[in-house]
């Protein structure tokens, strides 16, 4: 893992939300953050509901825009944490002027790098001091384990979050680390696959009566296509849509035969899901609809299958929107 990402040692966990709990311990009270405000919905949860009661402060802001971030940052900041793209929204941020913004204050730049994978980005080569994933997902592939990694830069980090993770108990079983260096030895022909089905799903999709809305980056509409394009091998196979409402969403979804309903991604079957009401419900509404996470709003992550087979099935199930 560390070798994939570049960096100078890894650490995994028994998911990837442990990966980013460690990662947030090694901050201390009175500590500030800043994040991606379209983050994973249990990154949210876990920041706003578990750990500002033991010190720690967060500001959520579009990453996309550096402006924006450096307005954010105070005295006291110590990380920048980012996905990109983010989860459901897919919105890019400029990993390497994170890089610049986080060292000329001494801070660390921690990236989630879920939704590409090692193959399709490697944010340490761009400046991250610290990478996060949900190994569950495209490092695995097979969507049979779980698990979360920590990938470090610097050997006085790396020391830490090894306490953490033996303090904790929180290492990954022996069978789960099998499964992950199994599915690593197909990540590069998986991937291949993923993305060229997932550029094919995204543009018929673009192009469809019934969907409102596509968020892509390798649409060119996509608002940092071009940072997208910059950083990123390709565009993955993570979208997601807007159908209008909760009912015409709930339909759709009613009537997928090949994209199975589940909360994951990544792996080589095509998962379906309703941000607003799975990945994302422990985020208040008020929220949600700031960040562009509406009751319409489908995320697909687009498997290996029969690239003729997907577009079919989700053909047929939008004739009921």
């Amino acid at each position: 893992l560390a070798k994939l990402e570049g960096g100078h040692s890894a650490y995994v966990f028994t998911s990837g939300m442990a990966a980013i709990d460690a990662v947030f311990r090694l901050l201390r009270p009175g500590d500030h953050v800043v994040l991606s405000e379209a983050v994973y919905g249990g990154v949210f949860r876990i920041a706003t509901q578990l750990l500002v009661h033991f010190g720690l402060e967060f500001s959520f802001v579009d990453t996309s825009s550096p402006e924006l971030v450096l307005a954010a940052m105070r005295a006291n900041t110590r990380m920048l944490y980012i996905e990109t793209p983010t989860n459901p929204t897919l919105r890019i941020t400029d990993i390497a002027a994170m890089a610049k913004l986080a060292t000329e204050r001494n801070a660390l730049l921690v990236v989630d790098n879920t939704f590409l994978s090692p193959y399709l980005q490697n944010p340490i080569a761009l400046g991250a001091h610290i990478v996060v994933h949900s190994m569950t997902k495209y490092l695995n592939g097979h969507s049979d384990s779980t698990g979360g990694c920590v990938v470090l830069t610097r050997p006085e980090d790396a020391e830490k979050i090894y306490f953490i993770q033996r303090s904790a108990g929180a290492g990954l079983a022996p069978m789960d680390c099998f499964l992950v260096s199994r599915g690593i030895k197909t990540l590069a022909v998986r991937m291949l696959q993923h993305n060229a089905n997932g550029i094919a799903v995204a543009r018929h999709l673009d192009a469809h009566a019934k969907v409102r809305k596509v968020y892509y980056p390798g649409l060119p509409s996509h608002p940092q296509h071009d940072v997208a394009r910059k950083q990123q091998r390709g565009p993955g196979a993570m979208l997601s849509f807007d159908l209008g409402s909760l009912e015409a969403a709930r339909r759709f979804l009613n009537q997928v035969k090949i994209c199975a309903l589940a909360e994951s991604l990544g792996g080589v079957e095509s998962l379906i899901s309703l941000p607003a009401l799975m990945t994302h419900a422990s985020m208040p509404k008020e929220v949600q609809e700031r960040i562009g996470i509406t009751d319409g709003l489908v995320r697909l992550s687009v498997g290996i299958e029969d690239l003729e087979d997907i577009i079919a099935d989700l053909d047929q199930a939008l004739l009921y929107v």
